[in-house]
């Protein structure tokens, strides 16, 4: 079973077999050499110049912040109340049990995103989504394997051209 933590010395000496613009170009590129038995317990994947993008989705508003608390309220009250069925006796109602769960669930997620919206004061009136991307992303391997992943990615290469 390989390592999960990871030794940035042993990868600093590891040869670049394969440079890509996208994460998923440096993905396919690694499958493509353990589709083909190669030892990818010997590579690693590098991002370079890392940069933040945060994708604006839209404006935040009093009555999204109220959905949005609906939404998730309910959801986490359905799942309560699926749980709070499943240990109560045979006597209790499952069914009543759920969708008070669900009920109440959505009044306090209703409460929660109004009162968390009331609380920005106006500062961050936007939704977003934040992402870490890197302007290349590097396939290394060991050097003992690195002039065998490169002549198999080279016929990766071929395929998609």
């Amino acid at each position: 079973m390989p390592a999960l933590s990871i030794d940035p010395a042993s990868i600093a000496d590891r040869t670049v077999v394969g440079s890509y613009t996208t994460y998923a170009d440096a993905q396919r590129a690694v499958d493509f050499l353990s589709d083909n038995k190669f030892p990818v317990e010997h590579t690693a994947i590098i991002g370079s110049d890392l940069r933040m993008v945060e994708a604006v989705l839209g404006r935040l508003s009093w009555g999204r912040a109220a959905s949005a608390g609906i939404g998730t309220g309910a959801w986490f009250g359905l799942l309560v109340g699926l749980l709070l069925s499943l240990f109560a006796s045979h006597t209790t109602d499952g069914l009543g049990l759920v969708l008070a769960g669900l009920v109440y669930g959505a009044v306090f997620g209703l409460i929660f995103g109004l009162v968390s919206y009331a609380m920005t004061r106006g500062r961050r009136d936007f939704l977003s989504r934040s992402q870490i991307v890197a302007a290349r992303y590097d396939v290394v391997a060991d050097p003992q394997v690195a002039e065998d992943a490169k002549n198999m990615l080279i016929k990766l290469a071929w395929r998609t051209s």
